[in-house]
């Protein structure tokens, strides 16, 4: 039997934020201002996915500094 777990607004992003921590590997202030933007503009994980892969794309293509 499975449960369906309801979190409160930002609960859900509050408890993986603490998970990235505890591994240490925390959230960095930008990180924490994408994922609260997602959580306000109520973004679908679909979404989500394929904003983070542009910006990863679009930071690739910056040429290295010499």
């Amino acid at each position: 039997m499975s449960k369906t777990v309801t979190y409160e607004k930002g609960q859900q992003l509050r408890e993986a934020m603490h998970l990235q921590a505890m591994e240490d590997n925390p959230l960095d202030a930008q990180d924490k201002a994408m994922f609260e933007m997602f959580e306000r503009k109520g973004w679908s994980p679909e979404q989500r996915r394929a904003y983070i892969l542009e910006q990863a794309n679009a930071d690739s293509l910056v040429p290295a500094a010499e």
